[in-house]
Protein backbone atom coordinates (compact mmCIF):
# COMPACT_ATOMS: atom_id res chain seq x y z
CA UNK A 1 0.00 0.00 0.00
CA UNK A 2 1.69 3.19 -1.10
CA UNK A 3 1.98 5.74 1.53
CA UNK A 4 0.02 8.28 -0.91
CA UNK A 5 -2.44 6.50 -1.13
CA UNK A 6 -6.41 6.96 0.63
CA UNK A 7 -6.14 3.78 1.91
CA UNK A 8 -2.63 4.08 3.49
CA UNK A 9 -4.00 7.26 4.91
CA UNK A 10 -6.83 5.60 6.90
CA UNK A 11 -5.15 3.05 7.93
CA UNK A 12 -2.98 5.57 9.97
CA UNK A 13 -5.93 7.49 10.97
CA UNK A 14 -8.67 5.24 11.67
CA UNK A 15 -7.39 3.57 15.41
CA UNK A 16 -5.77 7.21 16.75
CA UNK A 17 -9.36 9.07 15.53
CA UNK A 18 -11.25 6.39 17.01
CA UNK A 19 -9.61 6.17 20.70
CA UNK A 20 -8.97 9.80 20.80
CA UNK A 21 -12.69 10.44 20.11
CA UNK A 22 -14.44 7.44 22.27
CA UNK A 23 -11.66 7.06 25.45
CA UNK A 24 -12.52 11.31 25.83
CA UNK A 25 -15.80 10.42 26.46
CA UNK A 26 -15.36 7.44 28.72
CA UNK A 27 -12.95 9.85 30.54
CA UNK A 28 -16.33 12.11 30.97
CA UNK A 29 -18.42 8.64 32.22
CA UNK A 30 -15.44 7.71 34.69
CA UNK A 31 -14.80 11.31 36.79
CA UNK A 32 -18.73 11.95 36.56
CA UNK A 33 -18.77 7.92 38.81
CA UNK A 34 -16.56 8.98 40.90
CA UNK A 35 -18.11 12.47 41.71
CA UNK A 36 -21.60 10.11 42.22
CA UNK A 37 -23.34 10.37 39.43
CA UNK A 38 -23.68 6.22 37.97
CA UNK A 39 -25.50 7.48 35.14
CA UNK A 40 -22.80 6.82 32.25
CA UNK A 41 -21.58 3.61 34.61
CA UNK A 42 -25.37 2.35 34.44
CA UNK A 43 -25.32 2.69 30.74
CA UNK A 44 -22.64 1.01 29.99
CA UNK A 45 -20.64 4.15 28.76
CA UNK A 46 -17.44 4.12 30.94
CA UNK A 47 -15.84 1.66 28.58
CA UNK A 48 -12.91 0.99 26.57
CA UNK A 49 -15.13 -0.38 23.46
CA UNK A 50 -15.60 1.89 20.99
CA UNK A 51 -18.31 0.64 19.71
CA UNK A 52 -20.54 2.14 23.10
CA UNK A 53 -19.14 5.56 21.98
CA UNK A 54 -19.55 5.72 17.95
CA UNK A 55 -21.34 8.17 16.65
CA UNK A 56 -21.27 7.02 12.26
CA UNK A 57 -21.24 10.62 11.00
CA UNK A 58 -18.53 12.57 14.08
CA UNK A 59 -16.72 9.75 15.12
CA UNK A 60 -15.71 8.38 11.77
CA UNK A 61 -17.18 9.26 8.22
CA UNK A 62 -16.11 13.27 9.12
CA UNK A 63 -12.73 12.93 10.84
CA UNK A 64 -11.21 10.35 8.24
CA UNK A 65 -12.25 12.73 5.36
CA UNK A 66 -11.10 15.79 7.02
CA UNK A 67 -7.58 13.46 8.03
CA UNK A 68 -7.51 12.96 3.80
CA UNK A 69 -8.51 15.54 2.60
CA UNK A 70 -7.85 19.03 4.75
CA UNK A 71 -5.25 17.67 7.13
CA UNK A 72 -7.07 19.28 9.86
CA UNK A 73 -9.19 16.93 12.00
CA UNK A 74 -12.64 17.57 13.60
CA UNK A 75 -15.12 15.06 14.96
CA UNK A 76 -17.33 13.98 18.27
CA UNK A 77 -18.37 10.42 20.01
CA UNK A 78 -22.10 10.14 21.37
CA UNK A 79 -21.80 12.40 24.64
CA UNK A 80 -21.68 10.65 27.58
CA UNK A 81 -25.12 11.76 29.55
CA UNK A 82 -24.48 13.27 33.21
CA UNK A 83 -26.76 14.08 35.82
CA UNK A 84 -25.36 17.14 37.15
CA UNK A 85 -28.56 16.37 40.27
CA UNK A 86 -26.40 13.95 41.55
CA UNK A 87 -23.40 15.69 42.40
CA UNK A 88 -22.97 17.60 46.12
CA UNK A 89 -21.34 20.48 44.01
CA UNK A 90 -23.23 20.94 40.16
CA UNK A 91 -21.51 23.62 38.45
CA UNK A 92 -18.00 22.88 40.01
CA UNK A 93 -18.39 19.09 39.46
CA UNK A 94 -19.30 19.61 36.28
CA UNK A 95 -16.37 21.48 35.49
CA UNK A 96 -14.55 18.56 36.82
CA UNK A 97 -16.07 16.21 34.69
CA UNK A 98 -15.76 18.43 31.48
CA UNK A 99 -11.90 18.62 32.08
CA UNK A 100 -11.50 14.83 32.16
CA UNK A 101 -11.95 14.83 28.29
CA UNK A 102 -9.11 17.14 27.38
CA UNK A 103 -6.67 15.92 30.00
CA UNK A 104 -7.52 12.20 28.68
CA UNK A 105 -6.28 13.81 24.75
CA UNK A 106 -3.07 15.57 26.60
CA UNK A 107 -2.15 11.58 28.22
CA UNK A 108 -2.98 9.78 25.03
CA UNK A 109 -0.88 12.22 23.49
CA UNK A 110 1.65 11.09 25.44
CA UNK A 111 0.84 7.44 25.40
CA UNK A 112 1.59 7.68 21.04
CA UNK A 113 4.68 9.88 22.08
CA UNK A 114 6.20 6.44 23.92
CA UNK A 115 4.89 4.23 21.56
CA UNK A 116 6.55 6.09 18.63
CA UNK A 117 9.86 5.63 20.80
CA UNK A 118 9.18 2.08 20.99
CA UNK A 119 8.38 1.42 17.34
CA UNK A 120 11.64 3.06 16.66
CA UNK A 121 13.55 0.81 18.66
CA UNK A 122 11.85 -2.55 17.81
CA UNK A 123 10.15 -2.05 14.17
CA UNK A 124 12.44 -1.39 10.89
CA UNK A 125 11.59 -0.65 7.17
CA UNK A 126 7.86 -0.03 6.18
CA UNK A 127 6.90 -1.56 9.15
CA UNK A 128 8.66 1.40 11.39
CA UNK A 129 7.43 3.91 8.74
CA UNK A 130 3.71 3.03 9.21
CA UNK A 131 3.71 2.39 13.31
CA UNK A 132 5.91 6.00 13.37
CA UNK A 133 3.11 7.60 10.96
CA UNK A 134 0.33 6.09 13.15
CA UNK A 135 2.25 7.70 16.44
CA UNK A 136 2.12 11.23 14.55
CA UNK A 137 -1.35 10.96 13.64
CA UNK A 138 -1.86 9.92 17.38
CA UNK A 139 -0.50 12.44 18.80
CA UNK A 140 -2.14 15.32 16.16
CA UNK A 141 -5.53 14.16 16.78
CA UNK A 142 -4.97 13.99 20.14
CA UNK A 143 -3.58 17.25 20.72
CA UNK A 144 -6.22 19.20 18.17
CA UNK A 145 -9.25 17.65 20.39
CA UNK A 146 -7.74 18.64 23.27
CA UNK A 147 -7.19 22.40 22.01
CA UNK A 148 -10.31 22.50 20.28
CA UNK A 149 -12.34 21.38 23.31
CA UNK A 150 -10.78 23.89 26.12
CA UNK A 151 -12.31 26.63 23.69
CA UNK A 152 -14.46 28.57 25.94
CA UNK A 153 -17.44 28.07 23.67
CA UNK A 154 -20.40 26.24 25.35
CA UNK A 155 -21.01 23.06 24.88
CA UNK A 156 -17.37 22.50 24.71
CA UNK A 157 -15.75 20.95 28.08
CA UNK A 158 -13.79 24.35 28.08
CA UNK A 159 -17.42 26.29 28.38
CA UNK A 160 -18.11 23.79 31.20
CA UNK A 161 -14.88 24.35 32.70
CA UNK A 162 -15.56 28.06 32.74
CA UNK A 163 -19.29 27.88 34.24
CA UNK A 164 -17.63 25.51 36.81
CA UNK A 165 -15.77 28.47 38.06
CA UNK A 166 -18.34 31.60 37.71
CA UNK A 167 -20.51 32.72 40.49
CA UNK A 168 -23.90 30.71 39.65
CA UNK A 169 -25.95 33.45 38.47
CA UNK A 170 -23.11 34.36 36.71
CA UNK A 171 -22.50 31.34 35.00
CA UNK A 172 -26.21 30.73 34.26
CA UNK A 173 -25.75 33.88 31.99
CA UNK A 174 -22.44 32.60 30.29
CA UNK A 175 -24.53 29.14 29.44
CA UNK A 176 -26.86 31.23 27.16
CA UNK A 177 -25.29 30.69 24.13
CA UNK A 178 -24.79 26.63 24.67
CA UNK A 179 -28.00 26.44 22.08
CA UNK A 180 -25.27 28.56 19.54
CA UNK A 181 -22.23 27.21 20.14
CA UNK A 182 -21.66 24.55 17.52
CA UNK A 183 -23.02 27.23 15.04
CA UNK A 184 -19.95 29.27 16.42
CA UNK A 185 -17.50 26.25 16.00
CA UNK A 186 -18.53 25.72 12.36
CA UNK A 187 -18.51 29.27 11.28
CA UNK A 188 -14.71 29.26 12.65
CA UNK A 189 -14.17 26.17 11.10
CA UNK A 190 -15.76 27.37 7.30
CA UNK A 191 -13.90 30.71 7.67
CA UNK A 192 -10.43 29.38 8.73
CA UNK A 193 -10.39 30.89 11.98
CA UNK A 194 -10.72 27.76 13.35
CA UNK A 195 -7.25 26.73 12.28
CA UNK A 196 -5.68 29.93 13.44
CA UNK A 197 -6.66 29.92 16.95
CA UNK A 198 -6.12 26.08 18.01
CA UNK A 199 -2.67 25.82 15.46
CA UNK A 200 -0.34 27.87 17.17
CA UNK A 201 -1.47 25.92 20.51
CA UNK A 202 -1.60 22.92 19.63
CA UNK A 203 2.37 23.23 17.98
CA UNK A 204 2.95 24.46 21.33
CA UNK A 205 2.23 21.89 22.89
CA UNK A 206 3.76 19.74 20.37
CA UNK A 207 6.80 21.14 21.37
CA UNK A 208 6.48 20.39 24.79
CA UNK A 209 5.51 16.63 24.20
CA UNK A 210 9.13 16.60 21.93
CA UNK A 211 10.75 17.79 24.72
CA UNK A 212 9.19 15.51 27.24
CA UNK A 213 10.21 12.07 24.84
CA UNK A 214 12.91 13.72 23.43
CA UNK A 215 12.16 13.02 19.71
Amino acid sequence: MSPDSILYTIAVWALPILLAITLHEAAHGYVAHRLGDNTAHRLGRISINPFRHIDPIGTVVLPLAMAIFTGFVFGWAKPVPVDMRQFKQPMLDMGLVAAAGPVSNFLMACGWALFMQLAQQIFTGHTHLFLYRMAQAGITINLILMVLNLLPIPPLDGGRVVAGVLPPRLAATYLRIEPYGLWIVIALLVTGLLGDILMPIVKHFGQIIRLIFSF
